[in-house]
């Protein structure tokens, strides 16, 4: 009759000690039944299940397991696991799984706290826990810094809103990102990414830039506002907004491009996926002619925008073409998705204003990036604390992965 053991080893971790410790069970038919492994600080915390195939041998191997393991200098625990306790144990691993993950500048153990017992509280279980991020310094400036933890859950919750809202809560008390996805195929098969431009890829919204050139600024940003909150119809406010920038020279377009700053981690992030073989497009309610020159500066594949209406070298207050909207925005996703073979599953959308919603709706992940409050509650996932790049760690890279990958460029 066979055996069922859960061995746990502790201690320093040097090269070598799965094998010794294997070796002997290799020798006595154990059969593994699962295995797992953490090394924080140097420090290792090994856990293996085991079936012993006859349980008359069980004493023979703990014996020399034991003595294995003590000359190695590591400690050992020794628990039966019984059939019943095992196949309830293997029922479990049929749930649904989930990966949450923490977007901060630091992370702290009140976020993890609250994060956990959040999960906790929805039926979930915490599988395993991951640092993503690089090793911080003691003695950097975190202002810029990065971290990021992902858990991996499995269970099924029962009301999804009530814990997107509950997540929602803790990201604004404590300055931290929280994503919660689904842990499936589409997840580690994302091909396409596609952008907002203005306050996404770009710190400005240009049309404001352009209206204080035309000394309307104020009057422009205001329905800028207004229209990003999702208390205006867009097409109608961007006609309005349009119509004030009437007689601005064309040389001003390049005066105004001259001083746009990209947004943090934008460079990084779009030069990653592109060595990675991912697509991307700029979906933009902003103006082809920024656009146009930020594909070329960070070469993006795709570029819709609205082309702004300029005869004998001024603006006429007017757009040639359809406005590209909310809806056209989704409309353009589809079809772009449609061109490259892709599902929608596969499709990543980033955006900040009320505009954006139908595209982040539409893509198998949506990220309302500094957004507005209402677009911030209303889409999958929101990242408000950290810079662009920080998508990477959505995709399960770690920051070992993306130094690898910026050695490569």
């Amino acid at each position: 009759m066979s055996e069922i053991l859960l061995i746990n080893v502790s201690g320093y971790d040097k090269p070598g000690l799965t094998s010794s410790i294997t070796r002997i069970m290799a020798e006595h038919g154990l059969i593994i039944l699962d295995i797992g492994q953490a090394v924080i600080h140097d420090y290792l915390t090994w856990g293996i299940l085991v079936q012993i195939p006859d349980s008359e041998e069980s004493a023979n191997v703990l014996k020399e397991l034991l003595f294995c393991i003590h000359a190695l200098n590591l400690q050992v625990q020794f628990k039966p696991v019984s059939e019943q306790e095992y196949s309830e144990w293997a029922k479990g691993k049929g749930k649904e799984r989930y990966i949450v993950t923490l977007l901060a500048r630091e992370i702290t153990a009140e976020q993890i706290a609250r994060v956990s017992g959040i999960t906790a509280e929805h039926y979930l279980n915490i599988d395993n826990i991951s640092r993503l991020s690089s090793r911080l310094s003691l003695y950097e400036d975190r202002t810029s810094a990065q971290a990021c933890i992902e858990f991996a859950v499995r269970g099924t919750p029962q009301n999804l809103d009530a814990l997107k809202a509950e997540f929602l809560h803790v990201s604004n008390d404590l300055n931290l990102d929280i994503a919660f996805q689904k842990d499936d195929i589409y997840r580690r098969n994302r091909r396409l990414v596609v952008f907002d431009m203005d306050s996404t890829l770009i710190e400005a919204e240009v049309i404001d830039e352009l209206a204080k050139e035309a000394g309307v600024g104020e009057q422009v940003a205001e329905i800028t506002e207004r229209a990003m909150r999702g208390e205006l119809d867009f097409s109608q406010s961007f006609r309005k907004r349009v119509g004030l920038l009437k007689g601005l020279s064309e040389s001003v377009l390049e005066k105004v491009q001259a001083r746009l700053v990209m947004t943090e981690g934008a460079e990084k992030l779009i030069s990653h996926l592109r060595m990675l073989g991912y697509k991307t497009a700029i979906l933009s309610g902003g103006f082809t002619y920024f656009a146009k020159e930020l594909q070329a500066k960070l070469g993006i594949d795709y570029v819709y925008a609205n082309e702004l209406d300029i005869k004998d070298g001024v603006v006429t207050g007017d757009v040639t073409g359809r406005i590209v909207d909310g809806a056209r925005k989704a409309e353009l996703l589809r079809e772009i998705a449609e061109k490259e073979g892709l599902r929608l599953e596969q499709v990543i959308a980033v955006g900040d204003g009320a505009n954006d919603l139908p595209m982040l709706s539409a893509a198998g992940l949506g990220i309302a990036f500094r957004a507005k409050p209402l677009v911030k509650e209303s889409a999958k996932h929101a990242i408000s604390n950290l810079g662009l790049d920080s998508i990477l760690y959505l995709l399960g890279l770690r920051e070992s992965d993306t130094a690898l990958l910026a050695g490569g460029e």
